[in-house]
């Protein structure tokens, strides 16, 4: 009996193999834009796509869904800061309001951040290697800067955070942004070094995409609570 390899290797025979790996190939190199084929009364499902960017992408549904429980949760939050206000008579009721520099240089560099943010997710989108990996090394750079200026904020708020009222709703508020933006940085650090290892599938761009996505929900979320920390007490 002539062996089947051997007639695959002669072209005489499809390697049944050889189609597999190329169809799992394809599919890894192909965004979800391709629809399944009926063929009678089955979904021929051979040719679908492994990954999708935006609605198509479960990460994304994921992200959203954290993006909204988290956002509630702010908002809650400057529910109770603006609750604790008025009850009290002086406000702040211990220490006084945080110096407004560091404040205003991070709220200023978290909106240019957004610059990086948008080329690197076009890149990826585009799946265009060499653009996401520039605009990833920058991007890295203006969280490290951000990081810095949290911390020389965080010694600039005159009030301890077991104080009083005013001084546990204050770092309340900045310990919830300030824990989504190192849990965000570090999520960006590992998804930059997995875009310069090769090989790089589209998946890993789906990663890149959604990790941008998130860093939006950050930089949104940090223009209030600026507003509600720093400015909040001076009127």
């Amino acid at each position: 009996m002539t062996d089947k390899s051997q007639l695959a290797r002669d072209g005489l025979m499809p390697d049944s193999d050889a189609a597999s790996r190329k169809a799992a190939r394809r599919r890894k190199s192909t965004p979800a834009s391709v629809p399944a084929i009926r063929r009678g009364d089955a979904l021929d499902v051979a040719d679908l796509p492994s990954y999708g960017f935006g609605t198509r992408s479960l990460m994304w549904w994921g992200t959203a869904g954290m993006s909204t429980i988290e956002g509630v949760g702010f908002a809650l939050m400057i529910v109770v800061y603006f609750y604790l206000k008025n009850r009290s008579l002086v406000w702040p009721n211990e220490g006084g309001p945080p110096d407004l520099l560091w404040g205003s240089v991070n709220v200023v560099l978290a909106c240019v951040s957004a610059i990086p943010n948008i080329f690197a997710e076009k890149a990826a989108n585009d799946e265009d290697l060499h653009k996401v990996r520039l605009w990833l090394v920058v991007f890295v750079i203006f969280g490290l800067a951000l990081l810095g200026v949290r911390w020389l904020e965080l010694n600039a708020m005159n009030v301890r955070w077991d104080a009083s009222a005013y001084g546990s709703a204050v770092w309340v508020l900045l310990g919830l942004h300030t824990f989504n933006l190192v849990t965000n940085y570090a999520d960006s650090l590992v998804v930059a070094a997995v875009m310069f290892k090769q090989p790089v599938d589209g998946k890993r761009f789906v990663d890149v995409a959604e990790n941008a996505g998130y860093w939006w929900f950050i930089v949104l979320t940090w223009i209030p609570i600026y507003a509600v920390v720093y400015w909040g007490p001076r009127f």
